[in-house]
């Protein structure tokens, strides 16, 4: 069985209201991109804004969402006309929607990196040099701390706070 995928928008798909036949994906949210990341080597249809399907296996995609498919049939907007194509380009921009096998969005799932979770782990990393204090004074203000300098910040270079 296979679900088909609405594109909302370049940021979610979802399963826009149609039905997926027993898939545990239904009322979950999956990034396009590691979607069609993970379907690479896998069968796949696509529709096109134009009316035309393409049913093939994803050789690859890229950041704007083409896909590069090989051993592709091509259905007419009709339905009664049919290619075979060895392999074929489709832009990113003129796809309306996928259809995937359900294990495919089962091993999305499997998947531990989420955006979330690469964020919190670039987070918890250190900047860069030095011990984590900032990026410096700034111009005016208070120091960085009392181990930094016995008199109050905001005093301007080359004079001296009065006692």
């Amino acid at each position: 069985s296979s679900a088909a995928i609405r594109l909302r928008d370049k940021n979610t798909v979802g399963t826009g209201g149609l039905s997926t036949r027993g898939s545990s994906f239904h009322g979950t949210m999956v990034l396009p991109m590691s979607l069609l990341r993970t379907a690479q080597n896998q069968p796949m249809m696509v529709e096109l804004k134009n009316g035309e399907t393409y049913s093939g296996v994803l050789a690859s995609c890229d950041g704007f969402m083409n896909l590069h498919m090989r051993d592709i049939v091509c259905t007419s907007r009709d339905g009664e006309r049919f290619w075979k194509i060895p392999e074929c380009y489709v832009r990113g921009n003129s796809i309306k929607y996928l259809r995937l096998p359900d294990e495919v969005i089962d091993m999305v799932k499997d998947e531990p990196q989420s955006r979330k979770e690469i964020r919190q782990q670039f987070k918890a990393r250190g900047r860069g040099r030095g011990k984590g204090e900032g990026r410096g004074r700034g111009r005016g203000g208070q120091s960085a701390g009392p181990e930094k300098r016995a008199g109050g910040g905001g005093d301007k270079a080359g004079k001296k706070a009065r006692p």
